[in-house]
C-alpha cells in the first residue's frame, strides 16, 4: 500500500554499539514486506529521530536485515527521505569520481567523528518498504549516508575505513564522552554533563 506513512508511530529503541556481533555481520535479505517489516521502519524512524541521526540502518537496533532508513540533506540541502531494502551502491569511476573528505560519525559509535573521504555521488538501488523497485540518487551528505549506512547492512562500520592512527583517534574521543550516552540511548537522553562521581560515604 505505497502512501502508507511508515515514518511516524514507532517507538524509540536502544541503538546497538560497534562490537557487538550483528554490526559487525552480513545481513539478510527483506524477502516479506508486511506488517513485521513496517513496524520495524515505524521504530527506525522514531529512533533515529530521537538520537538526531540523519540515516538508520536495521542492524543499529539489533535487526539483521538489510534495510535502512534515511532523512538527509542533499547537495542542495533539499531534505530527502525513505526506506531502502536490499541495497546495492553503484559510485562513480574514473573522471566521473570525486573523493570528498568530510567529517563522519555513527549513531553506534556516538560522540566522536573523523574525517572520512568517499566519493561525492552514489546511486543505491533495491526495494522500498512494499518491495517495489526503487533508485536513489545521492548528492553531497546523502551520498554519504547511502554509502553508510549500505556499509552497515554489509557488516561494515566506518571505522573500518580509517586508518589505524584515526580510528584510534576516533575510539578516544568516543571513550571519552561515553559518560554521555546511556546504555539504552536514546530510549534515555544523552547526558549534558558528566555525572558525579560517587564518594563512599564513612
Amino acid at each position: 500500500m505505497p502512501g502508507v506513512d511508515l515514518t511516524t508511530g514507532g517507538k524509540v529503541l536502544p541503538i546497538t554499539r560497534w562490537g557487538t556481533p550483528v554490526m559487525h555481520a552480513q545481513t539478510r535479505p527483506v524477502t516479506e514486506f508486511g506488517e513485521e517489516l513496517h513496524t520495524l521502519i515505524r521504530d527506525m524512524f522514531a529512533t533515529m529521530r530521537a538520537a538526531d541521526g540523519v540515516g538508520l540502518a536495521a542492524t543499529q537496533v539489533g535487526v539483521d536485515l538489510a534495510v535502512f532508513i534515511y532523512e538527509c540533506p542533499d547537495a542542495d540541502d533539499n531534505i530527502q527521505l525513505g526506506v531502502v531494502c536490499n541495497p546495492e551502491v553503484t559510485l562513480p569511476e574514473g573522471k566521473d569520481r570525486n573523493l570528498e573528505a568530510a567529517e563522519e560519525g555513527c549513531l553506534s559509535h556516538p560522540g566522536g567523528y573523523q574525517s572520512l573521504a568517499r566519493p561525492d555521488q552514489s546511486v543505491c538501488t533495491g526495494q522500498d518498504a512494499f518491495g517495489e523497485d526503487i533508485t536513489v540518487r545521492g548528492t553531497g551528505l546523502l551520498a554519504r549516508c547511502l554509502q553508510h549506512e549500505t556499509d552497515h547492512l554489509n557488516g561494515t562500520v566506518f571505522g573500518d575505513r580509517l586508518s589505524s592512527r584515526s580510528r584510534r583517534q576516533l575510539d578516544q574521543k568516543v571513550a571519552d564522552l561515553a559518560y554521555r550516552y546511556p546504555d539504552d540511548w536514546p530510549v534515555s537522553p544523552k547526558l549534558k554533563v558528566a555525572p558525579l562521581p560517587v564518594t563512599a560515604e564513612a
